[in-house]
């Protein structure tokens, strides 16, 4: 690991306060032309004893404004202490996570996967469109039926037609017959530029896409594309417990990621990451923002600082061993229940490299769903699966419990 490693409490409080201490301090800096400031203290007191010793909670009453993006060029310098933080995470997760070369990333903290995923489509719709000449009925979405809805969103927002490509059932992975059938359809329909989302760790199964399928197929029909992952899920587990994974940037074809940091990293919500190559970034540039400095390329617009501190924080606090004995402690319950699903007869979906076990609703009672707050993959009509996360709060006992009500 280049950058990520544990750091003292201590040692994260000093560096957090000496980056509070390079933005802008509203009481004693006479600054005239801010439309904001520190949290209202009248509502949220400053002075709370315990502040001294939560330095997230001093920088939620600071109020950072994280407008732009931080790893290129200018940017608004009343804030230059905590960016300076989030530039470290965006590094740090670009190197040591998911392989890039030093330097090579652009990114920032979003508010969650479903902005980052429409980030990128963004991105590539306005790159196709600008080196290619591409109108909007020449540009095609491309993604599998397990794909998060944030697709659709994107599709809609950006005046794309999106295209679905069929799994096998039982494995979730993509039908290559229908991904070849799905792009010569689009083909047929006018596309000539493609913009892949490929999963790192589906909402429902946690399955992971091939993306050299996509290469394969898209080349052998001889259009031009880029590939985005949605790792919202799947980021922050998959690549530590499968290293040698296909997923990153060591893969030439893949040229941006989401991870999302309110799910497996337990940070606040609102709290999702975009990672993209040098380069493609300027091609979502508003120059009409000339007041903020370095202008706007993200599209959330301003944010907070405070959700980059927390990603900060959580990853200095565990360093990558940390990280990687919690991480198995939760596949280690997910396989605990495997096994005793198989011994019970009971047919689900499990990648062994994700902690999520999705189960076919036929031996689940609706009811036992319900009490234990399974999530169904439909809420329309009659689900077909209901899905377990082990997330951090669920123990083998609670599991037990809810073994006891399946059905065979």
């Amino acid at each position: 690991m280049r950058y990520w490693k544990k750091l003292a409490h201590r040692d994260q409080e000093s560096r957090i306060t000496e980056a509070l201490k390079a933005n802008i301090d509203y009481q004693h800096t006479i600054s005239l032309g801010i439309p904001a400031s520190k949290l209202d203290p009248q509502v949220f007191y400053e002075h709370a004893a315990f502040l001294k010793e939560a330095p997230l909670l001093r920088a939620y009453v600071q109020n950072p404004n994280h407008i732009g993006c931080h790893t290129m060029g200018e940017s608004e310098t009343f804030f230059k202490g905590t960016q300076a933080l989030e530039r470290e995470v965006i590094e740090l997760l670009s190197v040591d996570v998911l392989k890039a070369e030093v330097g090579h990333c652009d990114g920032y903290i979003a508010a969650g996967g479903t902005e980052a995923n429409i980030e990128a489509v963004w991105i590539y719709r306005n790159y196709f469109m600008e080196e290619y000449s591409a109108s909007l009925s020449e540009i095609a979405l491309l993604s599998s039926a397990d794909t998060h809805y944030s697709v659709y969103k994107a599709s809609n927002l950006l005046q794309l037609k999106s295209y679905s490509v069929p799994v096998i059932d039982d494995s979730r992975m993509l039908n290559e017959l229908e991904l070849d059938a799905t792009i010569k359809i689009a083909i047929e329909n006018g596309a000539k530029y493609f913009i892949v989302i490929a999963n790192m760790g589906t909402t429902m199964f946690g399955s992971v896409d091939d993306p050299n399928l996509y290469v394969t197929y898209l080349n052998q029909n001889n259009v031009a594309f880029k590939i985005h992952i949605d790792g919202a899920f799947g980021g922050f587990i998959y690549p530590i417990s499968f290293p040698d994974n296909p997923v990153n940037f060591q893969n030439p074809d893949i040229s941006s990621v989401t991870l999302d940091a309110h799910k497996m990293l337990q940070a606040p919500y609102g709290t999702g990451v975009f990672l993209v190559r040098k380069g493609m970034m300027k091609y979502v540039c508003t120059p009409e923002a000339r007041y903020v400095n370095g202008m706007d390329i993200t599209l959330s617009g301003s944010r907070s600082g405070t959700n980059a501190i927390a990603v900060w924080m959580i990853l200095f606090t565990y360093g990558p061993y940390g990280w990687f004995e919690k991480i198995n402690k939760l596949l280690y319950r997910t396989s605990w229940l495997c096994k005793q699903l198989d011994k019970m007869q009971i047919t689900y979906y499990r990648n062994p490299e994700m902690n999520i076990v999705t189960i076919r609703a036929k031996h689940v009672p609706a009811a036992v769903a319900q009490k234990y707050m399974m999530v169904p993959d439909t809420h329309v009509g009659e689900p077909n699966w209901y899905k377990i996360v082990l997330m951090d709060h669920v123990e083998i006992e609670h599991l037990e419990a809810a073994l006891a009500e399946f059905t065979a």
